[in-house]
């Protein structure tokens, strides 16, 4: 039987379908979630893609942490259920709540739209258990606000408890300790 995966619909994303494609390919049965909606319909894993949620008016995710579906992604993500914020989702996770820290302007005050190679830090993460601590994954980046900022005691209680799961190879944006993925305490 394969994993329900739910994938967040905001107004504005635009990522969605290249996550429903994503999980077709690898095997997972995908299931939209409208940000109205105040359930995850009983999925395994949520996925809360890219794009530009509810226009970031305000700041990127600042509006779409307020949205009923993102109530139930909290509920979802305190019973142990794995969620992945992607892009603008890691921007929304952090708005809402569920990861620390925040995401600004990048340093260069530029849009990014490259290829980066990422250093998997930590094989804990349901994202990268399957692959090796230390390996390098080479992939697409776009944004314009993906400069990961957090207070010194946040980046050392990261640290001692392994929740860096991914570090830029060479840091493109100016993110903390060269910061490109995180995850949530448990």
């Amino acid at each position: 039987m394969s994993r329900r995966v739910g994938v967040v619909l905001f107004p504005g994303s635009n990522c969605e379908q290249d996550m429903i494609e994503a999980m077709g390919l690898v095997g997972a049965e995908p299931e939209i979630l409208w940000h109205g909606d105040a359930t995850t319909k009983g999925v395994d894993a949520v996925i809360v893609p890219g794009g530009f949620a509810h226009g970031d008016y305000l700041r990127p995710g600042a509006i779409a942490r307020f949205s009923p579906i993102m109530g139930a992604v909290s509920e979802f993500a305190a019973a142990g259920g794995p969620v992945v914020g992607i892009c603008n989702g890691f921007q929304v996770l952090t708005e809402a709540g569920l990861l620390p820290g925040a995401l600004q302007k990048n340093a260069g005050l530029k849009f990014l739209c490259t290829m980066v190679e990422l250093r998997v830090e930590s094989t804990d993460s349901v994202l990268t258990r399957g692959a090796g601590a230390g390996s390098v994954l080479r992939v697409p980046i776009n944004h314009f606000e993906g400069n990961y900022t957090c207070d010194a005691e946040t980046l050392a209680q990261l640290c001692a408890e392994d929740r860096i799961v991914l570090r830029y190879v060479e840091n493109p944006n100016g993110s903390i300790d060269d910061i490109a993925g995180i995850c949530n305490e448990g």
